[in-house]
């Protein structure tokens, strides 16, 4: 099964640029399908145990998968290479923009070889003003070459800009959300915030308006509230695509253990009400990329499996087992 979907004859408006008449598109999927959890957890058959068999499986049941070990370390083009070519020419792909380019802190070692070099003996974290303008541009440069290949196939949804908390709304950062946007293209940026000022009741519209203005997705988003990283699950079409990521709601979430952070399973009931808000957003957009990121176990898969379902309705084909 894929759970790709269409909701046919729906027609709406994305950041106030007009009506999008046509077959409206939602991509289900998982933000990993690699990470040690999920491969302890049974998820894939037992004969299903090589990185090649596994992507295949993965998209065998999946259109989209989020990728997020290049915000660890940027991909080398042979990796991007061979993810290309063991999915279906339909597959898509979003990419997790590399931490330095997204203001993080960088372990040195997670840079290329050569650059590390040429910093010297570094600090035990670098941000990108640490660098210096020509080892940011060859990050830059690397890291957007090693993406054509999934580009080039039409299988590059978007690269996901998530900001961190000390992101806030300002005229700086937009512009640098435009630079990034410019260094980018052709390939398609989306934006998510990790600081609550930018969706905060005063700056919504602007932020919205912001992004539309510049055909920019806004990353819509569920995610544990009360933290000074918390945005609203306010759901907004500021272009032709729409994105959100699920995150879940542990009582962790500031925890360290990447497997406490997202150990959260959705209830039935919370899909079904995701999936009519999710419904209504796709009316505005021409496509829409749902992707859950309550990554611990299987438990991202199977809610994802699930949600498509409710998505696709009572017709949609159900997956196996």
């Amino acid at each position: 099964m894929t759970t790709q979907l269409s909701l046919e004859g729906v027609t709406g408006t994305a950041g106030g640029t007009g009506a999008r008449p046509g077959a409206k598109r939602i991509l289900v999927g998982t933000a990993s399908w690699t990470d040690r959890s999920l491969l302890d957890s049974g998820w894939y058959p037992d004969d299903v145990s090589t990185p090649a068999a596994r992507l295949a499986y993965y998209a065998s049941r999946f259109p989209i998968v989020e990728v997020d070990a290049t915000y660890y370390h940027p991909p080398a083009q042979r990796t991007v290479e061979a993810w290309r070519d063991r999915t279906p020419r339909d597959f898509t792909f979003n990419i997790k923009a590399f931490s330095l380019l997204t203001n993080h802190p960088t372990r040195p070692e997670s840079l290329y070889k050569d650059l590390r070099d040429r910093l010297g003996t570094p600090k035990r974290t670098v941000y990108l003003r640490d660098v210096g303008t020509e080892i940011a541009e060859e990050v830059w440069q690397r890291f957007l070459s090693a993406l054509r290949p999934l580009h080039e196939a039409g299988k590059l949804g978007v690269v996901l800009f998530q900001f961190p908390p000390w992101f806030p709304i300002g005229q700086a950062n937009r512009r640098y959300i435009l630079e990034c946007a410019r260094r980018c293209g052709p390939m398609r940026v989306c934006v998510e915030f990790r600081n609550h000022s930018w969706m905060a009741e005063e700056n919504r519209a602007e932020t919205l308006d912001f992004l539309a203005s510049h055909d920019i997705p806004y990353v819509c988003v569920d995610m544990p509230q009360g933290h000074p990283s918390s945005i609203p699950p306010i759901l907004a079409a500021t272009s032709d695509l729409a994105v959100v990521r699920m995150h879940g709601h542990s009582d962790k979430w500031t925890s360290k253990k990447i497997e406490e952070r997202f150990a959260y399973l959705y209830s039935e009931a919370e899909l079904r009400r995701w999936a009519v808000r999710i419904r209504e957003l796709a009316g505005r957009a021409s496509t829409t990329h749902v992707l859950l990121n309550n990554c611990c176990g299987d438990n991202s898969q199977r809610n994802a499996e699930r949600l498509a379902v409710l998505l696709g309705g009572p017709e949609a084909e159900r997956p196996p087992g």
